[in-house]
């Protein structure tokens, strides 16, 4: 290979990594834009802690790359007992990132129930808007998922598995791209270290 050749591919793949950082940039700006336009219009502000006890728990919201889970330490309300405890964590993560946090759940969604069975395995069902108000793209789906996956089973020893299902039925995918057919395994790859 000449000098000529291998400056020519070395300027190609410098622009191309480039390329590729300025897109995920602009994609999680928008993402964030998106969402903060969203949370303030279509869902209500988040109500204000009731007093009483409390838990740290970690919360997962997405990266500054945008490929990826980060862990924050938050406090949420005490739950009594592995479930109602595991409902408090749900509703944590659902609720609105503050700035500059990113929440990987669509604007909007809710819990609608949450059930623990003798086997460690959660059912978290989440409101049409899991799905409906996707962004979309497998990144962000498996995001989506491994959010309240991770923050379930990092943080209750009773949870071993999360399966989500979506207004009550269980659904094949989110977005087109995870298999949601039975419950998932925390995933630690997903969390930057």
């Amino acid at each position: 290979m000449t000098r000529d050749r291998i400056v020519v591919v070395a300027t190609v793949v410098a622009v191309a990594a480039f390329t590729i950082t300025a897109i995920v940039t602009i994609a999680v700006r928008d993402r964030a834009a998106r969402q903060k336009t969203s949370t303030s219009a279509a869902a209500p502000p988040p109500a204000a802690a009731a007093p009483g006890r409390k838990i740290k728990a970690r919360l997962y919201y997405v990266s500054m790359d945008g490929t990826k889970l980060t862990a924050v330490e938050r406090e949420v309300a005490y739950g009594d007992g592995p479930a109602a405890q595991a409902q408090e964590i749900v509703n944590a993560q659902l609720a609105a990132a503050a700035a500059p946090l990113v929440s990987a759940i669509p604007p909007g969604t809710t819990l609608r129930a949450l059930y623990l069975n003798e086997k460690g395995e959660a059912y978290v069902d989440l409101s049409k808007e899991a799905a409906s108000a996707h962004t979309g793209g497998s990144l962000d789906e498996l995001l989506t998922i491994y959010t309240i996956v991770n923050a379930l089973t990092a943080n209750l020893p009773a949870v071993t598995s999360v399966q989500l299902l979506v207004d009550g039925k269980e659904v094949d995918t989110l977005a087109g791209h995870i298999d949601l057919r039975k419950p998932l395994e925390k995933n630690l790859d997903l969390i930057e270290p």
